[in-house]
């Protein structure tokens, strides 16, 4: 391993031209990503949705009770962006902020009656573009790649969850 190099060893260096882009797997993960939020992006506007506010629904869907914090990580968006998306989304009735009982100080985040309605709305739609994404790749290695991006993640990520 490199760490195991004396510290005046030079370190081999690869090269991004060597590994190549269709084999550099952030390359990869940007582009299909980068696919999938175009495949909704009309659909969203239709909702007046965008992909910040989108993921944002999302999140809250499954997991209620979030604070800003938390909710910028899982819905991968820098945390002045979700303060911004937030608000929209509350002002459009989507979503509402309530006071932690165990802290005053803390505001959960949870879906209105109306914001989960407007992910249910949307969800179809994410739901195909998932779906397309695996299309022709058998379950076995559907669920292989999902838990090698589980580890990816883990082996990368910065919070508990």
């Amino acid at each position: 391993m490199a760490e195991d190099l004396a510290p005046d060893t030079p370190r081999p260096r690869v090269t991004l031209g060597e590994i190549g882009l269709t084999h550099f797997a952030p390359y990869l993960m940007n582009r299909i990503m980068g696919r999938y939020n175009s495949e909704l992006s009309a659909r969203l506007r239709e909702q007046g949705l965008t992909t910040a506010k989108m993921r944002t629904l999302a999140v809250l869907a499954v997991v209620p009770g979030l604070t800003i914090n938390e909710l910028s990580v899982y819905a991968v968006t820098e945390q002045s962006t979700m303060s911004r998306t937030l608000e929209a989304l509350e002002k459009a009735g989507l979503v509402r902020r309530v006071e932690r009982e165990s802290d005053a100080r803390v505001r959960e985040i949870y879906l209105t009656d109306d914001g989960r309605a407007a992910f249910e709305q949307v969800w179809p739609d994410m739901h195909a573009a998932y779906a397309a994404m695996f299309t022709g790749i058998p379950e076995p290695e559907r669920a292989a790649f999902v838990g090698t991006l589980q580890r990816i993640l883990g082996n990368i990520r910065q919070h508990d969850f």
